[in-house]
């Protein structure tokens, strides 16, 4: 298993509310630019639901750039919950999602963001 990790910056985020009552739930509208051994950017379509002390959300998102010096594009799905503090992640690049020289990868990816940054994870089969 090979790991891959770079940062990434949010270059857009047009949030829609859709129910605004105890929990706010939103559809997103996120772009990236990522940068280092994962170059390019990405678009992707989040639900999320921020309630008093905790929030989730889930997303699929399109790559398109070069990972570890292999161009082309991919779809990976991804999600998070928070509560309270304490977080975790999960995500899966979608098989049979990439083309060019990314057409054959499989693997997970997970994303955080921390006072250092925003980093991303990819860990390849």
């Amino acid at each position: 298993m090979t790991e891959i990790v770079a940062d990434f910056q949010v270059t857009r985020w047009d949030a829609e509310p859709y129910a605004e009552q105890d929990t706010v739930m939103s559809q997103v509208v996120v772009e990236k630019t990522f940068t280092g051994a994962i170059s390019g950017t990405s678009t992707a379509r989040v639900l999320t639901a921020q309630a008093k002390t905790g929030q989730g959300y889930v997303a699929s998102e399109r790559f398109e750039g070069t990972i570890d010096g292999r161009s082309g594009t991919l779809v990976y799905q991804h999600g998070g919950i928070m509560d309270d503090g304490d977080g975790s992640t999960f995500g899966t690049i979608v098989p049979g999602s990439g083309t060019g020289d990314l057409a054959d990868l499989r693997g997970t990816v997970s994303f955080w963001h921390d006072e250092k940054g925003a980093t991303v994870t990819l860990k390849l089969s």
